[in-house]
């Protein structure tokens, strides 16, 4: 079997599944889910600014503190969520990042970022929840999710290669 000839009339690129042309075949198996974890890993991880993060008992009801009233580092969480859709959906919108900046690299530190924030929040409980002293399942929730965008990273960076 002869090799394609770059310069033939005929030849045609393989394209990906939006009909552009990337110029190497598609990937296939865990490799080609690398996009799908890292968004579906972004939606978590910015709805979950939105669940219960602290827990505790109060008079009478049990108290629950969510991400977005943690102070800054939640509000940074919804952000890094919101980002890492952003530098996912680029390439469908037609745009591209940098060749300096590759994508899966980008979506890497978002993960890592987001993933300081929320250990620090795992840590250290802020004084103005105090009443809630227990963590509650949505910080669990947004560590899981800030985790699964550094391994749909990864996953792309090994898709790339």
């Amino acid at each position: 079997m002869d090799a394609p000839d770059f310069f033939d009339a005929n030849y045609e690129p393989v394209t990906d599944h939006d009909g552009g042309s990337e110029g190497h075949p598609l990937a296939a198996g865990i490799w080609g889910a690398g996009e799908l974890i890292t968004r579906v890993g972004a939606i978590v991880l910015a709805l979950s600014v939105f669940m219960g993060w602290y827990a505790g008992p109060g008079t009478g009801v049990t108290l629950s503190v969510i991400g977005w009233h943690t102070g800054l580092i939640g509000k940074l969480v919804l952000l890094i969520g919101l980002a890492t859709l952003l530098v996912t959906s680029l390439q469908r919108l037609g745009l591209r990042l940098p060749p300096t900046m590759p994508e899966p690299l980008v979506v890497i530190g978002l993960g890592a970022l987001s993933t300081v924030f929320i250990l620090i929040r795992v840590i250290s409980i802020p004084d103005a929840v105090l009443p809630a002293d227990g963590r509650g399942v949505g910080l669990w929730i947004a560590l899981i999710a800030s985790l699964t965008v550094i391994a749909g990273g990864i996953l792309r960076a090994g898709d790339e290669l």
